[in-house]
C-alpha cells in the first residue's frame, strides 16, 4: 500500500496553499463571529440596564410608602415606666403619663399531690370546659372569692380538654392542657412539702377580663381537683389576680387589658414597664424624612450613572458606549426625566415639585439635595412631603377614606356620593333563646358563616341570655376554620332574643344556622338578612361596592381608585383629592420597562433571536467550509502528483538526451 504526503513528490506546499486559501474563505465567518460578539456586548449591556433599572424600581417602590416621610418620634423622660412609638396618625405634642397599675394574668394553683405521675380518679372520660371572663364583686381571701361574679368574656374562645385513662395524672392533664391552646398554660410546681406537686393554671392573655372559670364533668375527684368558678365553688386557690393596666394621661384615666396600649394617644403605641410618672413628647421625625429624599436622589443618580456609561460618546477616543443611541435608553431617559420636570397634579397641598423641598437635576444630570431647604419645608409642610413621593388621597368627609390605586388611577380632585351603605349579614331569633343547654340534646350549632361552615358544640350548663350569647360568640370565633378565613361574628341578645352578625360588610358576608340546637338558642323562623355593598358615585360615575369599598369604574379617571366609606349617611360626601408622587410614578415607569412585554424584554429578545439566526448561519457555513476544504485538498493533491509525475518525465528525458548526447 503507498503512503503519501502532500508536497512530498513535487515539494509543492499544498498544506500552506490549502491553509490560505481558507483564510479567505473563512472571512464571511470571521465576520458572523464580529457580529455575534457585538450582539452579546449588547446583550451584557442590557443585563447591567436591565439591573441598574430593578434597584431603582425597588428603591422607587419603598418610597413611594407614604409612611416612609410621615413618621413621628415618641420619647419618654423616664424609659423605665414606659417606652412608645408614634405612627403617622399621631399629632405633636407632649403628655404626662402616670401609671398606677400594670395589666397581669391570672394564676391559679391546685391542691398537692404527693405524685405527678400517679391516675387521678378512676379513670372515667371527663371533660374540662374552660371560660374567660371578668370576676366582679365579693372579696378575696387567701386566693379564694366570696359572694362574687363572673361574667364571661365573649371576645376570647372557650374550649374542652377530654381526659381519660390515658392522661389523667398530672403530667398527663398539664400536656392536654397545653397542647389544645386554650388561651392558658399549664405547669407543674414542687414546693418542697409533703405533697409537693401542684398544677398551676395560667391565663396567656393579661387583663381583668382573662380570669378563669373551669367545669368539669366526668370523674368526681377530677371534679374535687380542678373545677373552678368564681362564683361558687373553688377547689384551686388564685395566686396572681387578673388585672386591667391603669394610668392616665393628662388627668384622664385610662384602663387597658394590656401592658401594651394602643389609642390612649393618638397614633401612639405606649408600652408600661412599671408604675410610675413620665413625660411623652411626639415630635415630627425629620431625621426619617431627610434619609428617605436621601435614598430617593441616590436611587436616581445610580441608575442615571448607569444610562449615562452604557450610552455615552467619548470625545477623547471618538467611541461611543455600546448602547449609544439606543432607542430604548433614549425613550428611558427621556420618560424618567419627564416625569422628573413635571409638576403634581390633583393635590390640594402647597408642595408640587421636588424644587420646592430642595431636590434639584445639576448641569450634569445628577441630582442634588439641598438639606436645609427640606429641613425648611418640613418645619412648615411637613405634613405635605409624602405627597411629593407617594400615590395619597385625601377626603373632605372625616369618615371617607382613601385605601389604593392603580396605575390607571388619574390625579385629579373628585366628588364622592354615596346611594347605599354597606351592612353585614345577621341571623336574628323569632323567640327568646332557651336557657339550658344539655348534651347531645340542643348543643350543636352547624354554622355557615361567610362561605365557610363548622360545627360548634356548645359546653352543657344553664346560662343567663347574655351568658349564652358570650358562650355562642366565643364558640363561634374560637373555631379553627373560622379563624383561618378571617371570619367572625358578633353576638347580642335583646329580652333573651339572640342576634349572630357577621363581622364582614357586603354581599360576602353571610349568617344561617343549623343543627340540634336551632330551635332553642334562635326559634322556628329566625330571619336572615344578607349583607350588602356600599353604592355609589365617584366622579359622577357609577363606582364597584364592595364590602364598605368604592371603586373607580373601568375606563375613566378614577379606574381601580378605592375607598373606604364609613359612618351612616348617604348622598354626597365631599370630594377626594388624589395625586401620585414622583417615586409612585418612577416605580411605576421602571416597572413597564422591566415588564415581560415590555421595551426591555423586547429589545434583548429581538438580540437573543438575531445571535441564534447568527449560530445558524455559522454552522452552515462551517459545514460548507468543510466541503471546500476538502475540495481544495484534493486538487492541489492531484496537481502535485502531476506535477511529480512531470518531474520524473523531465528527468528521463534529461537523463536519456544526456546518453544520446554521449553516444554521438
Amino acid at each position: 500500500m503507498a503512503i503519501s504526503s502532500p508536497g512530498v513528490g513535487s515539494n509543492l506546499d499544498v498544506n500552506g496553499i490549502v491553509s490560505q486559501l481558507m483564510t479567505i474563505e473563512r472571512q464571511p465567518v470571521t465576520l458572523l463571529d464580529n457580529k455575534e460578539a457585538a450582539y452579546q456586548a449588547k446583550l451584557s449591556a442590557y443585563g447591567n440596564l436591565k439591573n441598574a433599572l430593578s434597584s431603582f424600581q425597588g428603591a422607587m417602590s419603598g418610597l413611594a410608602l407614604a409612611a416612609r416621610f410621615q413618621s413621628l418620634s415618641a420619647t419618654a423622660s423616664d424609659a423605665t415606666v414606659l417606652t412608645a412609638s408614634a405612627n403617622s396618625t399621631a399629632t405633636s405634642g407632649s403628655y404626662t403619663v402616670q401609671a398606677s397599675q400594670l395589666a397581669q394574668a391570672q394564676n391559679i394553683t391546685a391542691a398537692g399531690r404527693t405524685s405527678a405521675s400517679a391516675a387521678i380518679g378512676a379513670s372515667v372520660t371527663t371533660t374540662l370546659s374552660f371560660q374567660f371572663g371578668t370576676i366582679s364583686s365579693g372579696t378575696l381571701a387567701s386566693g379564694v372569692y366570696s359572694n362574687a361574679t363572673f361574667t364571661e368574656d365573649a371576645t376570647q374562645a372557650t374550649g374542652t380538654v377530654t381526659l381519660n385513662s390515658s392522661n389523667n395524672s398530672l403530667q398527663g392533664i398539664r400536656d392536654a392542657i397545653n397542647a389544645a391552646n386554650l388561651g392558658l398554660t399549664a405547669t407543674i410546681v414542687n414546693d418542697g412539702s409533703a405533697t409537693p406537686y401542684r398544677l398551676v393554671l395560667a391565663s396567656s392573655s393579661t387583663g381583668a377580663s382573662k380570669s378563669m372559670k373551669i367545669s368539669v364533668a366526668g370523674d368526681a375527684t377530677l371534679q374535687a381537683a380542678l373545677a373552678y368558678d368564681p362564683a361558687a365553688t373553688q377547689n384551686l386557690t388564685q395566686s396572681s389576680a387578673a388585672q386591667n393596666a391603669a394610668l392616665t394621661v393628662n388627668g384622664i384615666a385610662i384602663s387597658s387589658a394590656s401592658n401594651t396600649i394602643n389609642g390612649a394617644v393618638q397614633g401612639v403605641t405606649l408600652n408600661l414597664a412599671k408604675a410610675g410618672t413620665t413625660t411623652l413628647t411626639v415630635a415630627r421625625d425629620t431625621a426619617a424624612a431627610q434619609s428617605a429624599a436621601a435614598a430617593f436622589v441616590k436611587a436616581y443618580n445610580d441608575v442615571n450613572n448607569t444610562l449615562t456609561s452604557l450610552s455615552a460618546y467619548n470625545a477623547a477616543t471618538k467611541k461611543g458606549a455600546i448602547l449609544q443611541g439606543d432607542s430604548t435608553v433614549l425613550a428611558l431617559q427621556s420618560q424618567i426625566r419627564g416625569v422628573l420636570g413635571s409638576a403634581l397634579t390633583g393635590s390640594s397641598a402647597t408642595l408640587k415639585s421636588l424644587s420646592q423641598i430642595g431636590i434639584a437635576l445639576q448641569k450634569d444630570g445628577t441630582m442634588a439635595l439641598d438639606a436645609a431647604k427640606l429641613a425648611t419645608a418640613s418645619a412648615s409642610n411637613f405634613n405635605d412631603i409624602a405627597g411629593l413621593f407617594a400615590a395619597v388621597g385625601k377626603a373632605s368627609d372625616s369618615l371617607v377614606s382613601f385605601v389604593s390605586s392603580t396605575a390607571n388611577s388619574r390625579p385629579g380632585s373628585y366628588a364622592v356620593n354615596v346611594t347605599t351603605l354597606a351592612t353585614q349579614a345577621g341571623t336574628t331569633g323569632s323567640a327568646a333563646a332557651g336557657l339550658t343547654i344539655n348534651t347531645g340534646v340542643n348543643d350543636q350549632l352547624l354554622v355557615a358563616l361567610d362561605g365557610v361552615s363548622a360545627t360548634v358544640t356548645l359546653p352543657a350548663a344553664t346560662y343567663t341570655a347574655s351568658g349564652l350569647a358570650a358562650q355562642v360568640q366565643s364558640m363561634i370565633n374560637g373555631t379553627a376554620a373560622f379563624a383561618a378565613a378571617g371570619a367572625a361574628v358578633n353576638v347580642t341578645q335583646s329580652s333573651g332574643v339572640i342576634s349572630i352578625a357577621s363581622n364582614r360588610y357586603g354581599s360576602a358576608s353571610s349568617v344561617s344556622v343549623t343543627g340540634n340546637g336551632l330551635l332553642n338558642l334562635l326559634g322556628i323562623a329566625p330571619t336572615i338578612t344578607g349583607g350588602v355593598n356600599a353604592a355609589g358615585t365617584i366622579n359622577g360615575v357609577a363606582a364597584t361596592g364592595t364590602g364598605q369599598t368604592l371603586t373607580g369604574a373601568t375606563g375613566t379617571a378614577t379606574e381601580g381608585l378605592k375607598i373606604l366609606v364609613a359612618g351612616d349617611a348617604t348622598g354626597a360626601r365631599g370630594t377626594l383629592g388624589f395625586s401620585q408622587g414622583y417615586a409612585y410614578k418612577l416605580d411605576a415607569l421602571a416597572s413597564s420597562f422591566l415588564n415581560t412585554s415590555g421595551p426591555i424584554s423586547s429589545r434583548t429578545d429581538g438580540i437573543a433571536k438575531s445571535i441564534t439566526d447568527l449560530g445558524s448561519r455559522r454552522d452552515a457555513a462551517n459545514r460548507r467550509l468543510l466541503d471546500v476544504e476538502k475540495r481544495y485538498r484534493a486538487q492541489f493533491t492531484a496537481l502535485d502528483s502531476m506535477m511529480s509525475s512531470m518531474i520524473q518525465t523531465s528527468n528521463f528525458l534529461t537523463q536519456q538526451l544526456a546518453a544520446l548526447s554521449k553516444s554521438s
